[in-house]
């Protein structure tokens, strides 16, 4: 097995928890571990912790819409050594850099392409409405992976939204990996969030519109009507305050508790402690958070939509309803709480059935891509590469990493 002296780029990791910092966070660890020398080069954040093992801190700015993300500004010299090989995360500011260093240094470079992102276009002031009647998020995505040597999808759905984009370089599909075993010995949390006596219900995810987490609220709602439910959210987001005034216009406020961020390492505590995970995001291009809580044998009751369409096992690891139908989110939730036989069936099913997807395998099949990478740029001659297309001067040519 060839080692690699492998660059992580991406926009979003730690302390910000979401599938994209995930991803990377056990994919570094995995790769040190069979012998690679692999970096996370992520902008600097205020609250990250001092001396992270494998992570290069980039100067950033604070992002001005999205509370606690930050905008890197990348300079060559806090590069910690010369890679062999980039592996870019996110198109944007550190993603654009990656793919510089990877083109002029002539370095094969792979891409994992994580999520939808028309979908995330709110999050930049006048993008959605731009890209509704030019494009231009598509058009950008397939610029900039037409660049690279080979993409990752971690679903079937993804390689075809891709595809969609006008991506043409191969597609390999590799889910994101599972830590089983971090998951297993985080401690169970104490007090319990939950009240004695109640349905432990749980769901995780960055509280944005594009998750939909209304609709979990709504079928809490109904749910309340048969069953002394309580809801038990980790994650924030800007959209909490609207959620909490949701709830409680639901009359729920008092069965719903917004637990806010939980360390990594901590989260498969709050997993085993729940009945159910309830999910309504139809933007998902894994749904890494419902795989976790498979893993540690909790059934999910989710929208089908997106990648959740591959991450439960329709009847065997759980059920999937039509997007934004809270009714039937609660049937189905409430099908499983009062059938306890068949909860523990499912939940037999889920734990065997997500630990097929552990964090070492998917690493092995991730090299196995850096290795077809590497061959692909000996033996293809120089592509024609055709420029990114170019939004008014004064938006995209004075983005702080340029394009």
């Amino acid at each position: 097995m060839r080692l690699y002296r492998v660059g992580l780029f991406t926009d979003v990791y730690f302390p910000n928890p979401n599938g994209v910092t995930t991803s990377v966070y056990l994919l570094l660890r995995e790769l040190r571990r069979m012998g690679h020398e692999a970096w996370v080069v992520a902008p600097h954040h205020p609250e990250a912790p001092e001396g992270e093992e494998g992570v290069v801190r980039v100067p950033s700015v604070a992002y001005p819409f999205y509370e606690g993300q930050q905008i890197a500004l990348p300079s060559a010299r806090h590069l910690p050594t010369e890679f062999e090989l980039i592996h870019t995360h996110t198109p944007l500011t550190l993603g654009v850099w990656g793919l510089r260093i990877a083109r002029n240094k002539g370095l094969p470079h792979v891409s994992t392409f994580h999520t939808h992102y028309e979908k995330y276009a709110h999050y930049v002031p006048g993008l959605a409405i731009l890209d509704k009647y030019t494009g231009i998020v598509p058009r950008l995505a397939k610029a900039f992976y037409n660049r690279v040597e080979v993409v990752i999808a971690p679903t079937e759905p993804v390689r075809r939204l891709a595809e969609s984009y006008g991506i043409e370089r191969p597609i390999r599909v590799i889910p994101t990996g599972i830590d089983n075993r971090i998951l297993e010995e985080a401690p169970l949390p104490s007090p319990s969030p939950w009240p004695e006596g109640k349905r432990r219900l749980i769901t995780v995810g960055r509280l944005g519109k594009e998750k939909s987490f209304d609709v979990v609220l709504r079928a809490v709602a109904e749910l309340a009507r048969e069953e002394d439910v309580f809801l038990v959210h980790i994650g924030e987001g800007p959209e909490l305050q609207p959620l909490q005034a949701l709830a409680r216009e639901l009359g729920i406020g008092e069965r719903v508790r917004f637990l806010g961020p939980v360390p990594y390492r901590r989260i498969g505590g709050y997993y085993r402690l729940a009945e159910l995970f309830l999910f309504a995001s139809e933007t998902e291009t894994q749904g890494l958070v419902i795989w976790e809580a498979q893993a540690m044998g909790v059934p999910v009751v989710a929208v089908g939509a997106e990648g959740t369409l591959e991450g439960v096992e329709e009847g065997k690891t759980g059920f999937l309803v039509p997007p934004g139908d809270y009714r039937a989110l609660a049937e189905k939730a409430l099908e499983l709480l009062k059938d306890e036989e068949k909860r523990q069936r499912l939940s037999l099913q889920a734990r065997a059935w997500a630990m097929e997807r552990s964090a070492e395998r998917i690493a092995e099949r991730i090299v196995a891509v850096y290795d077809e990478a590497s061959e692909i740029l000996r033996a293809e001659p120089r592509r024609l590469i055709f420029p990114f297309p170019r939004l008014p001067r004064s938006s995209l040519e004075d983005h702080p990493g340029g394009f």
